[in-house]
């Protein structure tokens, strides 16, 4: 224990106090603070393992720990004790009992440090004695053999825990004992910040981070040295750090490929050789490689020396994974009806990374429960409610070993919804460049033949198109993003001149941004802003199946799919040359598996070719749960319409369940 009569105490590396100091700094903020049980599910009964029965070989006994009020300390106290952990297995012998005892005295007073009580001392109770001297020692011995095969010794650990000591200072400086200087959220101490070696230490884990992220990798914590100041009951710390140099990246190397032309995981590697160092770069390097669908698994590993020019060589370990895939899943909706979805995919056709997938759906949108139906009959848009889609979507990623892709679909199929039928086939081929892991563009040609019936009639179509788009996403994440911002963008005119019939401009963007509100993000605001325009013709002459509608849940939830927007003939949703809506969450963390969203939705579609605000903005609020699993959450909403339009009959709550975020 420290000296009690001097002012301050240093804890140096050498003698007595300093192996007590690190113990405590390395020991307890390794264990894990759970006592013993025994069978307790959850740990809801607080029950411990039975002590065990007097036996003629050995001296069992019983202990207990006493004078402990800090509710953290005492599972510390504990794991460190032999004498608890190892009490279902007693000592031969008394004088076993007693080494136990000895060797408890320096683990407590660690862990006691370690938790920040550093004027706490620990006394221990063989039976009636008190150990403490030779002669204490021999009687104790004595009293424990006496109790063999009688009864269970009775051991006390008498803990005086004293006060919590505070944390008053930190300074770091490097191996020639300069200070180092660092962003000052590193070295700021909270006013009352307990003096635990778990601080201590969260504190040399983030100035370790910060300087592999400041462009040294080899940055380590050379020593520590405690001051513990009894009169001001605080601790001062000085961490000498040695940062190591500054590093670059070096060549990248990829191991692991069998069937997979390594060329196409290079071409994933944004990251160039010279480019600076950094945690976040390798994990970069992690995230987009892992876009590649032919592989499992994906490891990035720093090389143990510098290169010759200062960069650090990076290996990126890859496994490949079984080439065929093979799907299918049923679903139910009250509002659309049954319906049955299954797929083929192969991820590695020719050997370059080349994804081919081929979709079949079937629904049926049952005309009994349809609440649409009767209106579209008078509509005359006459359907037996069967709809189906046939679709092929083929990717052959890094083109001749570069950066673009070549993207490739086509499909055709009958889309029958709530307020129109439309037949259609079509096809699409395009080139993705991608620039780096958060920024693509794509352009290419498309084209497309079909028929559409709703309330305004029908349109008979055929467009040739020339889209391009772009893409930013620099999210934490695809299903359960944390941070970063999500913007897309599209446009596709439609001229005449290359055969299209009507001649349209179809544009569409999208963003969402998220922002956590604490380190841990289990706060977490989301929003989103969606935008859509379609010029150049009458809302009669576009085919219905490209008009704009809102409502569902993955636009305005609580209202019905695709119903909220102009209203036409016969009260039949016929959807808008325009659209705006939004969403704001609040994902609230309750613990690491269930969540809480609070969330608000609002827009429609307008008739004119940008939002006029003549249709009135429709509103929704509800309540999402959220189950966090290890590929995304399970997400539950329910969600009421706040302004629906009278005329149209709406659900008064609706209920989505899905596998991700809303958006």
């Amino acid at each position: 224990m420290l000296g009690r009569g001097r002012t301050a105490h240093r804890i140096g590396r050498h003698g007595r106090p300093g192996a007590l100091a690190l113990g405590a700094c390395l020991v307890t903020g390794l264990l894990a603070p759970s006592p013993a049980r025994a069978f307790d599910l959850f740990g809801l009964f607080g029950g411990e393992e039975a002590p065990p029965a007097p036996r003629p070989d050995a001296v069992a006994y019983a202990v207990r720990i006493q004078g402990v009020a800090d509710g953290d300390l005492l599972p510390a106290l504990q794991d460190a004790s032999t004498l608890y952990r190892l009490r279902a297995e007693p000592p031969p012998d008394g004088e076993g009992l007693l080494r136990r005892a000895e060797a408890d005295a320096v683990r407590l007073v660690d862990a006691l440090w370690g938790y920040g009580y550093y004027a706490g001392t620990v006394a221990f109770r063989i039976e009636d004695v008190l150990l403490g001297g030779d002669g204490a020692a021999r009687a104790a011995v004595r009293a424990a053999e006496a109790a063999r095969n009688r009864r269970l010794a009775a051991v006390r650990i008498i803990v005086e825990q004293g006060p919590l000591y505070r944390l008053r200072g930190v300074a770091v400086r490097d191996a020639a004992g300069r200070p180092l200087p660092l962003p000052p959220r590193l070295t700021r101490v909270a006013e009352e910040e307990p003096a635990r070696s778990a601080t201590v230490l969260a504190r040399e884990a983030r100035i370790v981070d910060h300087l592999r992220g400041e462009g040294h990798p080899f940055a380590k914590v050379v020593r520590r040295e405690p001051v513990v100041d009894h009169a001001a009951r605080t601790l001062d710390v000085t961490i000498t750090v040695d940062p190591g140099p500054f590093a670059t990246l070096g060549a990248v190397t990829v191991r692991g490929t069998r069937d997979l032309d390594p060329a196409v995981v290079r071409s994933f590697i944004y990251a160039e050789p010279g480019d600076p160092y950094s945690p976040e770069a390798l994990a970069g390097i992690r995230r987009s490689v892992s876009r590649i669908e032919a592989l499992g698994g994906v490891r990035v590993r720093e090389g143990q020396a510098l290169d010759p020019d200062g960069g650090l060589p990076v290996f990126v370990d890859v496994t490949e994974r079984a080439p065929n895939l093979l799907g299918v899943s049923a679903r139910y909706s009250t509002v659309d009806g049954p319906g049955v979805r299954g797929y083929w995919a192969n991820r590695n056709l020719f050997g370059g990374g080349e994804s081919l997938r081929i979709d079949a759906d079937l629904s049926y949108l049952g005309l009994g429960t349809d609440y649409y139906a009767r209106r579209r009959k008078l509509a005359g848009i006459e359907t037996n409610g069967l709809g189906g889609r046939l679709a092929a979507t083929f990717v052959k990623p890094a083109l001749f070993g570069s950066r673009t892709d070549l993207v490739a679909g086509a499909f055709v199929g009958r889309e029958v919804q709530q307020s129109y039928l439309s037949d259609a086939a079509g096809g699409t081929l395009g080139l993705r460049h991608r620039f780096s892991d958060t920024v693509s563009v794509q352009g290419g040609v498309e084209g497309q033949v079909g028929s559409a019936r709703d309330a305004l009639g029908r349109v008979d179509y055929r467009l040739v198109g020339l889209p391009v788009s772009v893409a930013y996403d620099s999210t934490d994440s695809l299903l359960d993003p944390t941070r970063g911002i999500r913007l897309t963008a599209s446009a596709t005119p439609y001229p005449g001149f290359l055969g299209s019939d009507p001649g349209l401009f179809l544009a569409r963007a999208q963003g969402s941004t998220y922002l956590a509100l604490d380190d841990e993000a289990n706060t977490i605001l989301a929003a989103r802003l969606g935008f859509g325009s379609i010029s150049g013709a009458g809302l009669a002459e576009i085919p219905a199946s490209l008009r704009f509608f809102a409502g569902g849940g993955g636009s305005i939830r609580g209202y019905a799919y695709r119903t909220v927007g102009p209203i036409g003939p016969f009260q039949l949703p016929i959807g808008g040359r325009s659209l705006l809506e939004g969403s704001l969450e609040a994902r609230i963390k309750l613990t690491d598996t269930i969540g809480l969203v609070p969330f608000v939705d609002a827009g429609t579609a307008f008739a004119s070719s940008l939002p006029d605000f003549d249709e009135p903005i429709r509103y929704a609020a509800g309540l999402g749960l959220r189950y966090y699993t290890g590929i995304g959450p399970i997400r539950v909403d329910l969600a009421v319409p706040l302004n629906p339009d009278k005329a149209l009959k709406q659900p008064p709550v609706a209920l989505y369940i899905s596998i991700g975020q809303a958006f």
